[in-house]
């Protein structure tokens, strides 16, 4: 069993962003120091953390003095390169999760693939590579479907509807020639996601549900607990569970999922992170999703995940968090803000909660 570290220990985040921000924040309230490695100088994560390696993601200087400083190492994102964390982890560095659930989540054939290995469900899907194979594809699946690129690719980027064959050419050319995976149409009634942890240990610890609205791929709202049915809760911790247990998992994971209309529920994806649809638990839970991921990855007990209230969050994209000064004089809500600098459309700068029951 792996030994629960000290306060006083140090937590080493590969990614500077909003995600490694809340992190360090959780992890200064148990009494830990964070050490942040991101390319970027000044991150909004190295701000309120003990120090900042400015590297590469697949710099050896870098990864290695983040290893020697850190007692346990994690990552906010999952586009960090898996062999970065095979190097940490070949040094003797404890990271969650480990470099098996981060190379599953970086391509989605690979993601679908496991899903459907440990008895989750997703959408037919079929690998495309060319014109021939994505034909062959199409002849199966049917239409409309969705062309993805296999690796990257998050908020709607890198992917496109095919809604017509003749429309097939041109996705394809979306694609640049990166490897890609064709996904049959879910006709879904609704999003929703699932915010889980699982420890060192083995035990787990479940969210409840949490019902999402997309805009232009985007994440919009999440409204959690989600009015949901007993069955249907129970249908997705199972779900949760195997997954958990089947990438032998380390710290928080997000699965999103679509209810279609007779209950069934497919797993979109997985984030192998803390994730946008579980910020509600900052003012819906006495343990939030990030501590809960500390605790995780630090070796401690995991925390509680019952809902005390339920909560609307509303992601501030771009020029949304100009608003401030009106959005923190309403009593109502509570404000997060990331630190970052321009408001670029579309850009992720904060989110607020709002108790609704």
């Amino acid at each position: 069993m792996t030994t629960a570290l000290p306060p006083g220990s140090t937590l080493g985040v590969l990614g500077g962003g909003q995600l490694g921000r809340m992190l360090a924040q959780a992890a200064a309230r148990l009494g830990f120091d964070t050490v942040i490695l991101d390319p970027q100088p000044n991150s909004p994560a190295g701000r309120v953390a003990r120090d900042q390696i400015v590297a590469a993601y697949d710099d050896a200087e870098g990864l290695d003095r983040l290893g020697a400083l850190a007692d346990a190492v994690t990552f906010e994102f999952e586009n960090v390169p898996a062999a970065s964390v095979e190097r940490l982890t070949r040094a003797g560095a404890r990271v969650g999760p480990g470099p098996r659930a981060l190379a599953v989540a970086q391509d989605r054939l690979e993601e679908k693939t496991f899903l459907n290995g440990v008895g989750a469900t997703t959408v037919a899907f079929a690998a495309v590579d060319d014109r021939a194979s994505l034909d062959d594809a199409i002849a199966r699946l049917g239409l409309p479907a969705v062309l993805k690129t296999r690796r990257e690719g998050y908020d709607g980027k890198g992917q496109v509807w095919i809604r017509e064959p003749a429309d097939a050419e041109t996705a394809l050319g979306e694609m640049a020639g990166r490897a890609a995976i064709l996904e049959a149409r879910a006709d879904f009634t609704r999003e929703l996601s699932i915010i889980c942890a699982r420890s060192w240990s083995g035990e787990i610890a479940v969210y409840p549900l949490g019902q999402n609205v997309h805009a232009n791929g985007v994440l919009a709202t999440t409204v959690a607990p989600a009015e949901i049915d007993a069955a249907t809760e129970a249908r997705a911790r199972k779900i949760a569970t195997a997954i958990l247990d089947g990438l032998d998992y380390v710290g928080v994971m997000g699965v999103e999922l679509f209810q279609l209309s007779d209950g069934t529920l497919l797993v979109n994806e997985i984030a192998p992170r803390v994730h946008n649809t579980g910020h509600w638990t900052q003012d819906g839970c006495l343990c939030d999703q990030f501590e809960q991921h500390v605790r995780a990855v630090m070796g401690w007990p995991l925390g509680p995940t019952e809902a005390r209230a339920k909560v609307e969050m509303t992601n501030l994209l771009g020029p949304a968090v100009q608003d401030w000064a009106t959005l923190g004089a309403d009593p109502g809500v509570r404000l997060h803000l990331y630190g970052k600098g321009e408001a670029r459309p579309g850009r992720k700068m904060g989110h607020l909660n709002r108790i609704i029951d």
